[in-house]
């Protein structure tokens, strides 16, 4: 989490009181559903097949690079199964169903899981050290909502034997002002839609061939205008002060939250016909939810001088989240027209997808 916060009992209350009003009134005068300002661009790092760098307004700044490398896929290798004199006939039998059944798995293009790796570096994070808990905790979240979405994985299948193992590195250059998740998930976002992979010449030779032409190179994510309607998937970050939501919160607006959400959405996988709305934009699905505990709830409680008080000072929220406020954040997502479309169309314009 970021650092603890560094204002006084009083103004913690006056902006509780705040964020709670209706309508709820935030310190940078934003409404609930608009995200801070932040300067992208995509293409910069000349040795990966994909980057990009986000900075927000307040400072913080990520970049991550994609590279990708080919690999043989191995396939049956998990089901290796010890037989007996009697029955070793009837276990080879099954064995041999079993690889034959992975490789029709394969045959339809399906990827797997291992195929992708995140890795994040991030300043204070042990003296760079990878398994730095912090480090650990935001690489699989960011690593289950690219598993999630399936389809990235389905992408990376060249042909039966062969697929691409892609390494996704994510540098965080300045120290977090508040939870980086969202400007790695988003960052994250923009280098995969930049990827591009080596075109095959063939897909069926044993030892795969491609073409040496970066010209002639194919997008990991082709844009929208080739009949394709899927996107990397993202994460949104998103508290609940009262019966209030708000998205991408400030380092202040984290530190009084009730509650704090990680909600990861990508593109469903059906025909485009299916699942384009009226105005030919992709549905978005969701891929995972996670809560995390807000700083408000290591901070001290009040005083009982204080709490006895009707104007005392503000006492952080116990217990868990109410189930029609987390139904509320996933709606406002999800919905035509809602803020999970509009961050996608937004995150489009930098990528010129």
């Amino acid at each position: 989490m970021p650092p603890s916060n560094l204002l006084s009992p009083s103004e913690l209350s006056y902006l509780h009181t705040s964020l709670s009003l209706n309508p709820p009134i935030r310190p940078d005068a934003r409404s609930p559903t608009t995200f801070r300002l932040l300067i992208a661009e995509t293409d910069l790092l000349p040795s990966t097949n994909g980057s990009a760098r986000l900075c927000f307004a307040d400072g913080t700044e990520a970049i991550v690079g994609v590279k990708a490398e080919v690999e043989r896929t191995i396939m049956g290798a998990s089901n290796n199964t010890s037989s007996s004199a009697a029955g070793g006939d009837e276990d080879m039998r099954l064995e041999e169903e079993d690889v034959d059944e992975e490789r029709k798995r394969h045959a339809r293009g399906k990827g797997q899981d291992s195929w992708i790796e995140v890795t994040i570096d991030m300043p204070g994070s042990s003296s760079g050290r990878d398994d730095d808990g912090v480090v650990v905790f935001l690489a699989e979240m960011l690593r289950e909502g690219l598993l999630g979405d399936g389809g990235l994985r389905d992408r990376l299948w060249i042909g039966r034997g062969w697929h691409w193992r892609i390494f996704v590195d994510i540098l965080l250059l300045t120290a977090p002002n508040s939870y980086p998740l969202p400007l790695l998930s988003l960052t994250t976002h923009l280098a995969l839609l930049a990827t591009k992979l080596p075109g095959p010449i063939s897909r069926i030779d044993e030892d795969p061939l491609f073409n040496d032409d970066w010209d002639a190179a194919q997008p990991l994510y082709p844009s929208s205008g080739t009949g394709t309607g899927s996107k990397p998937p993202f994460t949104l970050l998103v508290i609940s002060v009262g019966d209030n939501i708000f998205f991408d919160p400030s380092r202040e607006e984290l530190a009084i939250a009730d509650a704090v959400c990680a909600i990861s959405v990508g593109t469903t996988q059906a025909p485009i016909s299916i699942n384009e709305s009226r105005e030919g934009k992709p549905k978005l699905r969701l891929l995972s939810l996670r809560t995390i505990d807000p700083p408000s709830r290591l901070a001290a409680a009040a005083s009982t001088s204080e709490a006895d008080d009707d104007q005392g000072a503000w006492k952080p929220a116990r217990g868990g989240m109410k189930r029609s406020i987390v139904g509320k954040m996933v709606k406002m997502i999800l919905e035509s027209g809602g803020v999970g479309e509009e961050v996608m169309t937004g995150l489009e314009s930098f990528s010129g997808g």
